[in-house]
């Protein structure tokens, strides 16, 4: 049957069905290298030289423009709008009418009456079906990940981010210039190679550092210039592989499942949305199973964005998490893995039978949306979304939502790795057995740079 968008698919099949069935993997991180040295090097310098992230790629971005842009994001978005515009970001989170997250951006302020949307797309989606259907005075203007484009490749933008303790030393002798002092996600402009750049005060791993754009006709200028001013400084290109496995240090959960599949309210946007979109052929996967797609749905509290909710203006969900705000249920934490069982997991490899899911290094993610189930003397407590290895603290580290009371700094808890069985069809997932991991609670961010660095942002 041909089916014309996700409501139509939805009518066929359960939401956890189609996206447990889906042949998507992972997030892919196109076009950069793999590795451009190796990844524990390049995992390395993040902490201890410098790094440089071509992030011009991965993330779809979106311009949202005309005299309602600042009301749509601001009717939308669970943050604050209080006095942002024009060279100023944040990270822009708007939820579903029951309260759940639909996704969260880097939302920039480039002019006045002109934003840009940077991330995974279901943001995208939810903003753009909103301006197209809301009466507002504004309008989107798409620029696609490479992995959603046909044809030449090309991009409105280029997007690097400069990262680590040598960053400013780098981009002082690269602008010529002392590095201006610049407030966390504000944003001023350098010159580069004769170039103007904008350049974000950001801090992917919790080390100072900037993220710079610009006309994509100017990005290989750009990032030659950067190269060669960064051999003094121990800069090293991150690849692919070491990219998607910094979010362990900072904190980040990337991963957040959208929660559009079930509202009533929310029919109208999945009929719009065509049935090939992200959010439709995108993979589920992980030891947390549910035929419920509202059990992997998330709060903002969940991802600790709780801080970030403000109620001084309307918003789709503000009447839900009013409640939800009241009595946050889970915690966002680290969970350092037990070294020896994950030895023993990685042992099964020998073996002809009963293997566990192979764990690759440094990102062992093998799901757009990986929920692995998280125990205590055999009870659910909460979930896994992000694992891997990070070897600048030579531990497997996984980002766990857990229920309050279970989530105190030092308890030891079990990780459940693998899928549970007949629970789906992957092509990244092989015959294996689920595995018990122990892991100790510890905070997030794990890094201790990160932790001071984001402290009071």
């Amino acid at each position: 049957m041909n089916h014309s968008s996700l409501e139509s698919l939805l009518q066929k099949t359960s939401p956890v069905d189609l996206l447990r069935n889906s042949q998507m993997g992972a997030h892919v991180y196109p076009v950069v290298n793999a590795e451009y040295t190796n990844w524990r090097d390049e995992q390395h310098a993040w902490q201890n030289a410098c790094v440089l992230f071509d992030q011009s790629y991965h993330m779809t971005d979106m311009y949202v423009e005309g005299p309602d842009a600042l009301k749509l994001l601001s009717d939308l978005g669970v943050n604050s709008f209080k006095n942002f515009g024009a060279n100023k970001a944040k990270q822009f989170i708007p939820c579903n009418p029951e309260g759940y997250v639909i996704g969260d951006v880097i939302l920039f302020g480039l002019e006045e009456n002109l934003f840009n949307l940077v991330g995974r797309p279901a943001v995208h989606n939810w903003v753009q079906y909103n301006c197209e259907t809301g009466g507002y005075n504004a309008k989107c203007t798409r620029d696609e990940r490479a992995a959603a484009q046909k044809g030449p490749l090309t991009r409105k933008a280029y997007r690097y981010q400069v990262q680590g303790p040598n960053a400013l030393k780098l981009l002082e002798k690269v602008t010529g210039s002392p590095v201006p002092e610049i407030k966390f996600f504000n944003m001023g402009q350098f010159k580069i190679a004769g170039k103007t750049v904008r350049a974000l005060r950001h801090g992917m791993v919790g080390q100072p550092g900037f993220e710079l754009f610009g006309a994509w006709s100017e990005a290989a200028a750009i990032k030659d210039a950067l190269i060669e001013a960064g051999r003094d400084f121990g800069l090293r290109l991150v690849g692919g592989r070491a990219y998607s496995s910094n979010t362990l240090e900072s904190g980040w959960i990337p991963s957040p499942l959208p929660a559009i599949y079930t509202s009533p309210k929310m029919k109208a946007y999945r009929e719009w949305l065509p049935a090939t979109t992200w959010e439709a052929v995108a993979s589920l996967g992980g030891s947390f199973y549910s035929k419920n797609i509202e059990d992997y749905y998330l709060t903002p509290h969940d991802l600790g964005y709780g801080p970030s909710v403000k109620f001084d203006h309307d918003f789709v969900g503000r009447e839900a998490l009013e409640k939800i705000s009241k009595n946050p249920k889970r915690t966002k934490v680290t969970l350092v893995l037990n070294p020896k069982d994950v030895i023993k997991a990685m042992a099964t490899m020998f073996e002809k039978e009963n293997r566990a899911k192979f764990l690759e290094f440094p990102s062992a993610v093998y799901a757009t949306w990986p929920y692995d189930k998280v125990l205590k003397n055999d009870k659910a407590i909460g979930i896994s979304t992000w694992i891997g290895y990070s070897s600048n603290e030579g531990k497997m580290l996984t980002l766990a939502i857990l229920e309050n009371e279970y989530a105190k700094v030092g308890d030891e808890v079990t990780f459940v790795w693998g899928e549970q069985p007949d629970t789906g069809s992957k092509p990244t997932v092989e015959p294996h057995v689920p595995v018990e991991i122990r892991g100790t609670v510890a905070p997030v961010p794990y890094a201790e740079v990160a932790r001071e660095a984001y402290r009071g942002h």
